[in-house]
C-alpha cells in the first residue's frame, strides 16, 4: 500500500493520495483500513517469517552461524554531520585507543585523508558473551563534495603506518537541492517475543534483525538514491536499563538494528523513543550532530539538529516534556538556517495518531508539550512515531483543522502543520487503531505489515510516500 503526500510551497501544490502494492514477504495477510486486528497479524506475520526457508537459512547460515552477526554490538553506524559536508561515525571496540576513520574520494586512496577522535570508556556486554570497554567518535567536517563516490575504513586504535584498518566500506554522497530520505518508526528489535528471550540465540530479536534487514533492502530498491535515515525512535525494545541483564539485552537488540549492511552506507538520524531513553547506550552508538548543549536530555541523550541543502532537521526527545529546553533548542536549530526552505521535526510520540492505546492518552498530553512550538516555529511536517500504526493528519494549526478541499488532488500554500505518525519498520509489533476516527486524522491504516516512507525534497515541494 502507498499513500502519497505532496507538499508544494509558497505558491505551489499540497496534492492527493494514491495507492500501490509492495509485496514484502509471502504468505502474510493484507487487511483493509482499520479491519486488521493486531495479535491475529502480528501472529501471522511470525509466523510467515519463522516457517520461511529463507529465514531459516539466514538464522543458521549467517545470523548465527558464519560471521555470527547476531554477537555484533560494534557495527559501525554513520550519523548525519551538521550539513551535508559532514558525517559522524560511531562504533565499539573491545579496547580503549585512538580511534580514526581515513577516507577517500574513489580512486584516490593515495591522498587518502586520517581524522582522528575520541573513545569513551564503557563496559558493555551481549548475551553471546561479547564485551566491549570503548564507545569511539569520530567527526569528518567540511570534506565531503556532492554525488561524489567515497571510501573510509576505519581503526580502533591508530598508530601510524601500522594501524590496522577495518574492510572498505563505500559512501556516495547526493546532491542538496532536490534529494531523497527514508523514513521508519519503531523497528523494536525483540518486541516480537519468543521464549528464548534473554539468551544467545534470541529468537525475537533473529526474527526482527531479518525482517528489519528485509525492510531496509526494500526501501533501498524503492529509493537507491536515498541520502540517510531518519527514524522516528524505539530502535530497540529492552525499555529497562538498570540491571545487568536489561543491559545485556539492549546490547543484543541493537545488534539486531545495526545488523542491515546498508548501514555501513546509509548514515542513522536515529531519533530517541521511550524504549531507547533510559540507556547511555543510545549515545554510545550514534555520534549525532549539534547535541553539545544536552538540551532534551534524558539518560540516553538530547536534542540535536542539521541541515541538509535548504532543509532543516530537528530531532527532539519527547520523553523529555520540558517545553522551554526545547524551545530553547529549536530558536538555536532555526538560526542556524533561517532561510530554510523546509522545516522538519521528528521525535518519537505521536501527538496526532490514531492508534492505540496511545493516541488518546499520552499522546494527548505529549500534544500540550510539542504542537504549540510546531505553530510558533511554522514547521512544515512532524514525523513521529509510537503508534505502530499509520495515519496521515489534515494540515492543523493551533489544535485546530485547516480545511482544504483536496477532491481536486491539489491546493496552494497550505497553513499549519501536517502530522505523519509512522508504523513498524520491522513488524516486530503492531497496535490497533483507535475505534473511531478523530477529526484530525485525513488517513490511516493498520494493514500488519514492515513499513517505511520516502520524503523527496526540493525547493518548491516535499513527497511523502509510504509502503506496506
Amino acid at each position: 500500500m502507498r499513500k502519497n503526500k505532496n507538499i508544494l510551497k509558497k505558491g505551489m501544490i499540497l496534492a492527493a493520495v494514491s495507492t500501490m502494492v509492495v509485496t514484502m514477504a509471502p504468505a502474510i495477510p493484507a487487511y483493509a483500513y482499520g479491519e486488521a486486528d493486531s495479535k491475529t497479524g502480528q501472529a501471522a506475520f511470525n509466523a510467515a517469517t519463522t516457517g520461511s526457508a529463507d529465514y531459516q537459512s539466514w538464522l543458521t547460515g549467517t545470523w548465527q552461524g558464519g560471521t555470527q552477526d547476531f554477537a555484533n554490538t560494534n557495527q559501525i553506524a554513520l550519523t548525519p554531520g551538521s550539513t551535508a559536508k559532514d558525517l559522524g561515525f560511531a562504533w565499539y571496540s573491545k579496547t580503549k585507543g585512538t580511534p580514526a576513520v581515513m577516507v577517500w574520494k574513489d580512486g584516490s586512496k593515495s591522498s587518502a585523508k586520517v581524522v582522528t577522535g575520541n573513545a569513551e570508556s564503557i563496559s558493555a556486554e551481549n548475551w553471546q558473551g561479547k564485551s566491549y570497554s570503548a564507545a569511539n567518535k569520530v567527526n569528518i567536517a567540511d570534506y565531503f563534495e556532492e554525488n561524489t563516490q567515497y571510501h573510509y575504513q576505519y581503526t580502533d586504535n591508530y598508530t601510524g603506518d601500522d594501524s590496522v584498518w577495518s574492510a572498505e566500506y563505500d559512501y556516495t554522497t547526493k546532491a542538496t537541492d532536490k534529494f531523497s530520505v527514508i523514513l521508519t518508526g519503531d523497528p523494536q528489535v525483540g518486541a516480537s517475543g519468543s521464549s528464548s528471550d534473554k539468551s544467545a540465540n534470541d529468537a525475537s530479536v533473529a526474527r526482527d534483525a531479518y525482517n528489519w534487514n528485509k525492510t531496509m533492502q526494500q526501501a533501498l530498491k524503492t529509493c537507491p538514491d536515498a541520502s540517510f535515515l531518519l527514524s522516528a525512535g524505539d530502535q530497540i525494545n529492552q525499555s529497562g536499563a538498570a540491571k545487568d541483564d536489561d543491559k545485556k539485552t539492549r546490547e543484543s537488540e541493537y545488534a539486531g538494528y545495526l545488523y542491515p549492511s546498508v548501514f555501513r552506507s546509509l548514515p542513522i538520524a536515529a531519533t530517541i523513543g521511550n524504549h531507547d531513553m533510559a540507556g547511555s547506550d543510545y549515545s554510545a552508538h550514534f555520534n549525532n550532530p549539534n547535541s553539545e548543549d544536552k538540551l532534551g536530555s534524558t539518560a540516553a541523550g538530547s536534542d540535536f539538529y542539521f541541515n541538509y541543502g535548504d532543509v532543516l532537521f530537528i530531532s527532539l526527545n519527547s520523553n523529555n516534556r520540558n517545553q522551554e529546553e526545547h524551545r530553547t533548542f529549536m530558536n538555536k536549530a532555526v538560526a542556524s538556517n533561517p532561510d530554510a526552505k523546509w522545516k522538519v521535526v521528528i521525535f518519537h510520540s505521536d501527538i496526532y495518531g490514531s492508534g492505540q492505546p496511545h493516541a488518546d492518552t499520552d499522546a494527548a498530553t505529549n500534544r500540550i508539550v510539542f504542537a504549540p512550538l510546531m505553530d510558533e516555529f511554522n514547521i512544515d511536517i512532524c514525523l513521529t512515531g509510537h503508534d505502530h500504526t499509520f495515519s496521515r493528519s489534515y494540515q492543523i494549526l493551533d489544535g485546530n483543522v485547516v480545511d482544504y478541499d483536496i477532491s481536486s488532488g491539489s491546493v496552494t500554500n497550505p497553513d499549519g502543520t501536517l502530522y505523519i505518525t509512522t508504523g513498524s519498520g520491522s513488524g516486530s509489533k503492531y497496535y490497533n487503531l483507535l475505534n473511531y476516527t478523530p477529526y484530525y486524522i485525513a488517513e490511516r491504516t493498520n494493514a500488519c505489515l514492515p513499513s517505511f516512507s520516502t520524503i523527496d525534497f526540493s525547493s518548491g515541494s516535499l513527497t511523502i510516500k509510504t509502503y506496506d
